[in-house]
């Protein structure tokens, strides 16, 4: 279901510093998300969304974004991708990313992107351009098998076309690289699957693998994660709460030797573990940002 409603802001700051992704600003152009992860901590009872399915569409953003933009002080990172993809279904007919990075291209104020989607490639132009100043696109990648992924997040599409999609990016100088988070318990939690996506984001030109062993749950995610898990994967639910119980932080039980054999991994491969991220500046009318990446 698709709803077009009117919001009252689009631009939020972020709490400095942000230790992830360097971001002064955050923005989401839509309510809910189409990929259905089951694991989506946005479905959290703190956030107050009660149908996760139900797509919101803010049909008055980019006029919010025309008007407020122009008028900050700082230039700061602006985040695409907290609450849901911005890369969705729905972006193909309403495109209010695509628009919404031509006036950040216009304003050059620089962007990170966190996406499931290879529906990025379509605004590959406009990305470039936003990366004289600067632009990442962060891939969440989680597990490089397919046949899991349809599972896990049976919306989006999948790892292969990800990675095929990063490939492109980083052959035109683009910034990009890979989340691997959330990491599941019992699922994902394999040295095998580990090192197959450092070796993809490789040869994919990542620049960047943020990772997480392990995935968090609250209330309101915690009982639609384990009602899927019954479903896909009859007896983990009860594996999930014999080790994990109320837990809010749901660490992989191998969680050291992991992180040991990616860290080995990336350190052979030259991948980081942070991403290059951009210092907020005081705007001025001539302003002109010096290319962090020729």
């Amino acid at each position: 279901m698709i709803e077009e409603i009117t919001a009252k802001t689009i631009l939020n700051h972020v709490k400095q510093p942000d230790p992830w992704f360097g971001l002064k600003y955050n923005m989401n152009l839509y309510r809910g998300c189409q990929h259905q992860c089951i694991y989506c901590d946005s479905r959290s009872d703190c956030y107050q969304i009660e149908d996760f399915a139900k797509i919101q569409v803010k049909i008055n953003a980019l006029d919010l974004l025309e008007d407020v933009l122009p008028r900050k002080r700082m230039r700061g990172t602006i985040g695409f991708g907290s609450m849901n993809d911005p890369y969705m279904p729905v972006e193909r007919e309403y495109q209010l990313t695509g628009k919404a990075l031509e006036i950040i291209s216009n304003n050059k104020f620089p962007v990170h992107i966190l996406t499931k989607s290879d529906l990025v490639l379509r605004d590959i132009d406009l990305l470039k351009d936003i990366s004289r100043v600067y632009a990442a696109i962060s891939f969440t990648i989680t597990t490089a098998d397919d046949d899991l992924a349809r599972k896990l997040e049976p919306g989006a599409p999948l790892p292969s076309a990800r990675f095929r999609a990063m490939g492109k990016l980083a052959e035109v100088g683009i910034l990009t690289g890979v989340t691997m988070m959330p990491m599941l318990p019992f699922l994902e939690d394999s040295e095998q699957n580990i090192l197959q996506i450092v070796s993809w984001a490789q040869n994919s030109g990542a620049t960047y693998i943020i990772p997480s062993f392990g995935v968090s749950l609250r209330p309101g995610s915690r009982e639609y994660y384990y009602h899927k898990l019954e479903k896909l994967f009859p007896g983990l639910k009860e594996k999930y709460i014999n080790k994990y119980g109320d837990q809010y932080q749901c660490s992989v039980p191998r969680w050291r030797e992991l992180n040991k054999a990616f860290q080995e991994e990336i350190h052979r491969t030259g991948i980081k573990t942070r991403i290059p991220v951009f210092e907020p500046e005081k705007r001025t009318k001539n302003t002109n940002q010096i290319p962090l990446f020729e």
